[in-house]
């Protein structure tokens, strides 16, 4: 439908897009339609002229606006029908009663202008269709055959008045093509109005959509702070768990060792608070080397020495309490530690029974 000539509407100049749409051209401007309207206007105030330039009714119609145009670009049906006269055309009212007395079916004419309080526009047949060429639209619209006398109808029921163009049209190129070929319309043209509304709901939704993006990237640029806080504090809790679990093992150490140092004492006779004879001391002594023995001769079986050398049974390092002092200050191992916590008890025990062989 690129083809039909359809002008849309610009102020209230719906007479020029009525009569252009008609003839499928540019044929009239809003200057020529004044020009037609002044001419109107001219040939009235003659005729109330006639009846005396001193009368009341002269000058009453002097006062009055012009009847066939106002600023705003209306035009009257006089001005109408006077443009179609240049082009040998005729305009008759649709449902007068001389029209009605013809019988025609509306099919079988080739166009009608519509007219509802200031509004006009044009219903023309464009090769074998017809087509409502209505300047508030957005395009022309199909109108079926079957459709057409309905469609009339439901017009004058609204209230408009339906004038049949009577006269031969100018040729146009769209009539032509369309003598060969038939329109299918898919979607019906909308309402400029509602057009309008559309493109300007479209604008605010747009315009909606956008600043939820923008809040939305907003809040991706706060979501990227909040996840680099949630990683420096994952950070300094990992950092805070591995101390506590270096303190939880230095105390785990510490009451390991003095766990074993407890376990010792229990195997060594206690002598502190209890008197007994030499002879009971002796024999826990031997008792106690014996087993002393059996564990060297063990750890020799389990881990011996250079070939040739054999520690003595009854060998064991000599430490006194001040040199265990200064080594739990040094870097000792669990064993280290041990084996020094041993070596004091030895030594303890054995000056208690040099002073009880003494005494």
């Amino acid at each position: 439908m690129e083809s039909i000539f359809h002008e849309k509407q610009e102020g209230s100049l719906c007479a020029q897009h009525c009569l252009n749409n008609l003839l499928q051209g540019e044929y009239f401007s809003p200057v020529e339609l004044s020009s037609i309207a002044h001419q109107l206007d001219e040939e009235e105030r003659m005729r109330m002229a006639e009846g005396g330039v001193t009368s009341e009714d002269y000058r009453t119609f002097l006062q009055q606006p012009s009847g066939n145009m106002d600023d705003s670009g209306f035009f009257s049906i006089q001005v109408i029908s006077n443009a179609l006269k240049v082009w040998g055309l005729e305009l008759i009212l649709f449902n007068s009663p001389e029209y009605q007395r013809l019988g025609i079916d509306p099919i079988n004419e080739r166009s009608f202008i519509c007219n509802y309080k200031e509004h006009w526009f044009t219903v023309r047949k464009i090769g074998k269709q017809w087509f409502n060429l209505n300047s508030l639209l957005t395009g022309p619209e199909l109108i079926s055959d079957t459709y057409l006398a309905l469609f009339l109808a439901q017009l004058q029921q609204e209230g408009y008045s339906i004038f049949v163009v009577k006269g031969d049209l100018p040729e146009c190129e769209a009539d032509q093509l369309l003598q060969m070929i038939r329109v299918q319309q898919m979607h019906r043209p909308k309402l400029i109005g509602e057009e309008l509304a559309q493109l300007k709901e479209q604008r605010v939704q747009k315009t909606d959509l956008e600043q939820a993006l923008e809040a939305q990237d907003g809040s991706g640029v706060l979501d990227e702070d909040e996840e680099d806080l949630q990683r420096a504090l994952a950070l300094s809790r990992q950092q805070i768990d591995l101390e506590d679990e270096e303190a939880d093992l230095r105390r785990a150490i510490q009451l390991s060792m003095q766990g074993s140092s407890r376990n010792i004492s229990q195997d060594i006779p206690q002598t502190s608070g209890t008197h007994l004879t030499s002879e009971e001391l002796r024999k826990r002594r031997e008792a106690y080397f014996e087993k002393q023995q059996q564990r060297q001769q063990q750890q020799q079986q389990d881990s011996p020495g250079p070939a040739g050398q054999l520690s003595h049974p009854c060998e064991t390092p000599s430490m006194s309490s001040g040199a265990l002092g200064s080594g739990l200050g040094d870097a000792m191992s669990e064993e280290d530690m041990l084996q020094a916590a041993v070596t004091m008890s030895l030594e303890t025990v054995q000056n208690n029974f040099t002073t009880e062989e003494k005494k």
